[in-house]
């Protein structure tokens, strides 16, 4: 196991974290099968066993049974690992049990620690926006509670670049804590964070930590153009995150030599193409199954060719939103970029 910077926290993590949200079986509805407590602590000890050092859970991950399996595994390895966990989603009925309240933020933690068996998070994250509240009111929360030892650093996940850049600067003006990671949606058939969040990320010195790599078990290969799909992967069942299928369906087709070519499973390719990914941190994995976890794990022995790379990379393009496209055509002020300028505007007019 390889082990990467963590943004200037100046702690490393794994190249490959642990996820949890599969343990316990059941987050708020979303089913994903029959999962044996037993085997997810096997699971655990099989991630420790390999050089994962980072653990990824949520408090409404099997609304709070992750937490509870992941810090009864983990207790006498505590002082080894990174656990990170979240705060937002609605933990009851009440109408304060839920958002990035002050409130909230303090009872969730507090629930999280006694849960996970521990006084300290290493890392608490916030797992989603919050329009109800405003962040400087969540960012002094999450400062008062590393000020009181509860939390060492605090992230974010599935923010806006424009909402993650407002934080960082509140946080900067106001003397308050700042995230020193994003937890974001990204694979190849979900790219869209190359357009603002990675180049956020790289001018800050964030840490990016990618969930559903696999696109939520549709780049391991199981699923067909025809139809004949695994009746007990996840997506069967619960169709997220979003992607272009066709698209999807072309890329798995890239993959399936670059795969044979390495003696390699097409999730291990999906993985190692965003392991090769300068911006990458951690790669967080989670499998239901022993052989899915092995699977996973064995993508830090693959290495793709610089060839491959640009294969892949080319049939996963995604469309250049605007103005990203403006920026694209070039420096006017540069020679013979006005001539070139002028002649591609009048072929759009042509057309």
């Amino acid at each position: 196991m390889n082990y990467r910077a963590f943004g200037k926290s100046g702690i490393n993590v794994s190249e490959l974290g642990f996820g949890c949200w599969a343990i316990g079986g059941n987050d708020h509805g979303i089913s994903y099968g029959p999962v044996d407590d037993k085997d997810s602590i096997v699971a655990i000890e099989e991630a420790l066993e390999a050089g994962c050092n980072y653990f990824d859970t949520a408090d409404v991950y099997s609304t709070g049974d992750s937490e509870e399996i992941l810090g009864s595994s983990l207790r006498d390895k505590r002082h080894d690992v990174v656990v990170a966990t979240k705060v937002r989603g609605r933990m009851g009925k009440g109408p304060n049990e839920v958002g990035l309240s002050r409130l909230h933020i303090m009872q969730a933690c507090d629930a999280s620690l006694k849960r996970l068996g521990t006084d300290y998070i290493d890392l608490y994250q916030i797992h989603r926006a919050d329009p109800e509240t405003r962040i400087e009111e969540t960012l002094r929360a999450l400062t008062d509670l590393v000020k009181a030892g509860k939390v060492r650093y605090i992230g974010c996940s599935n923010l806006e670049a424009w909402e993650l850049m407002k934080a960082l600067g509140i946080s900067q003006q106001q003397d308050l804590e700042s995230f020193v990671c994003t937890q974001s949606y990204y694979a190849l058939s979900g790219r869209d964070i190359e357009r603002d969040t990675i180049p956020l990320i790289d001018d800050q010195g964030l840490g990016l930590l990618v969930w559903s790599p696999l696109a939520g078990g549709f780049l391991s290969g199981k699923f067909t153009r025809d139809g004949s799909n695994d009746a007990d992967a996840r997506r069967t069942s619960f169709d997220f995150p979003p992607i272009d299928k066709n698209q999807a369906f072309d890329i798995i087709d890239a993959m399936r030599p670059i795969a044979q070519v390495h003696h390699a499973s097409i999730a291990q390719v999906a993985l190692a193409w965003l392991l090769a990914k300068r911006a990458v941190t951690s790669i967080i994995i989670g499998a239901k199954k022993m052989e899915q976890l092995d699977d996973n794990l064995g993508a830090i022995d693959l290495e793709l060719t610089y060839e491959e790379i640009a294969r892949l990379d080319e049939v996963s393009a995604t469309q250049v939103p605007y103005p990203a496209w403006m920026l694209s055509l070039g420096d006017d002020r540069l020679p013979g970029t006005a001539r070139d300028l002028a002649v591609l505007l009048k072929k759009s007019d042509s057309n």
